[in-house]
């Protein structure tokens, strides 16, 4: 009798998590097409934080800062205002961007796992920030560099303080933008709906972000390491880009484990 009992009761468990495991995400047509939406402005979003940030970065900052030479980068201010105005509106749509990409992300995996989305969402929004204030840095450099304080190198040491203090704020921006990719992974792995090998692309590139963050500061000069470190965050992020337009466009959505993409 206690056999039989125990019996039922290990079915009955048994049948529990069967129907919790193959009940769908989304029931409903409209939760479906409001997925598929969700994947695709995600993508967008995210395709604009990368495009802005390497623009930024990459382009802009370079002809506009001198390191160290804070005369020298006065005067690159004042001979190209336009191109330095240009910077700004461009950071101010990075931060957006990421603002939305957050969001977007912590909408499109908090039925995956919610706590991953917040601790993705948390992380891409302290990297906002610290963009941020590497913007208002960025500013203020331009308004003293056209007239801001009386006297050239009274100003031109502030501006090198406040081109330090720009670095520095994308730094801890990097940093936070490396520490999203590893809960932007295991969000993958976690979805069934993304291929592994993206998941774990993601985590290796979000811990090599990190690590590269910490050469960058002990090692200024091993500037090949930070490349090799970072160079799997930038395929993740390229191919997860590709995913969330794809799954815009992907056929039935279920569960964790079960779906397909």
């Amino acid at each position: 009798m206690l056999d039989n009992l125990t019996l039922v009761c290990h079915l009955t468990v048994v049948s529990e998590t069967e129907n919790r495991t193959e009940k769908p995400i989304m029931t409903t047509g409209r939760e479906i097409q409001l997925h598929r939406r969700t994947a695709r402005f995600a993508g967008l979003a995210y395709l604009a934080t990368a495009m802005t940030g390497v623009l930024s970065f990459f382009v802009i900052r370079p002809r506009l800062m001198v390191a160290g030479d804070g005369s020298a980068t006065m005067v690159r201010l004042i001979d190209n205002e336009s191109l330095a105005r240009v910077g700004l509106v461009v950071d101010l749509a990075l931060i957006t961007s990421g603002i939305v990409t957050a969001l977007l992300f912590y909408a499109l995996f908090r039925k995956v796992d919610a706590a991953a989305s917040m601790a993705l969402a948390a992380f891409a929004l302290m990297g906002g920030l610290a963009i941020t204030i590497g913007t208002i840095c960025s500013a203020k450099a331009l308004d003293v560099a056209l007239g801001g304080v009386d006297g050239f190198e009274n100003a031109s040491s502030l501006v090198l303080l406040l081109t330090e203090l720009t670095d520095t704020a994308w730094s801890v921006g990097a940093l936070f933008f490396g520490l999203w990719l590893i809960p932007m992974g295991w969000l993958v792995l976690r979805s069934g709906w993304m291929p592994p090998f993206l998941g774990w692309t993601l985590i290796v590139g979000g811990v090599g972000y990190v690590l590269s963050s910490a050469v960058e500061q002990v090692l200024p000069e091993a500037t090949t390491v930070v490349e090799l470190l970072t160079m799997p965050a930038s395929i993740g992020e390229f191919l997860m880009i590709i995913y969330l337009f794809r799954r815009g466009t992907a056929g039935p959505l279920t569960t964790p484990g079960l779906a397909t993409a």
